[in-house]
């Protein structure tokens, strides 16, 4: 395999606004040169979010495994625990199952965090990814672990942003 179409983990974590936005820029180029995509949200559960409707349109694999509310650190309850490990099983599924060149995990990251998926099991799918899947993995707050064994990592700083004077998600910009 050459280093053009081998598969590397990215990480796109950090406070600022983005980290799903440029994942799913990723899948639109990756359509463009005839790669297989697919998409799994984690913490998300609206199928009618601008991203998913256009994403089903394009014929790209496209599935949430969020329920229907936030989760709060350390008190994530049993159904919340189990949504999050079957999304993680279908997640390794999607990774090493052979039918995707690029496997984006939307808000793992964010359920590391909130403790509804061990970093240790996260770090075991890394290691496992076949050499032709590029992996892509978004949320805030990427524990150091996951930093240092991805091949690239990218930020997000907010600088800015209109939610402190108010405006509420929008449509079509936000989800």
């Amino acid at each position: 395999m050459t280093a053009e179409r081998a598969g590397y983990v990215q990480i796109y974590t950090g406070d600022g606004k983005g980290k799903t936005t440029a994942a799913l820029g990723l899948i639109v180029r990756a359509l463009g040169q005839g790669l297989r995509p697919a998409v799994l949200q984690f913490m998300k559960s609206d199928p009618t979010w601008g991203e998913i409707v256009t994403l089903t349109k394009l014929g790209v694999s496209v599935e949430q495994c969020g329920l229907d509310h936030w989760v709060f650190k350390g008190e994530a309850s049993e159904a919340d625990l189990a949504a999050a490990a079957a999304g993680f099983a279908k997640a390794r599924a999607l990774v090493d199952g052979g039918a995707y060149d690029l496997v984006v995990l939307d808000e793992l990251i964010t359920a590391v965090f909130f403790e509804l998926i061990p970093v240790a099991e996260v770090l075991a799918m890394m290691a496992a990814k076949p050499a032709g899947v590029e992996l892509v993995m978004t949320g805030r707050r990427a524990p150091d672990e996951l930093v240092a064994a991805a091949d690239l990592v990218t930020e997000m700083r907010l600088l800015k942003h209109y939610y402190d004077a108010g405006v509420a998600a929008r449509p079509g910009i936000e989800y």
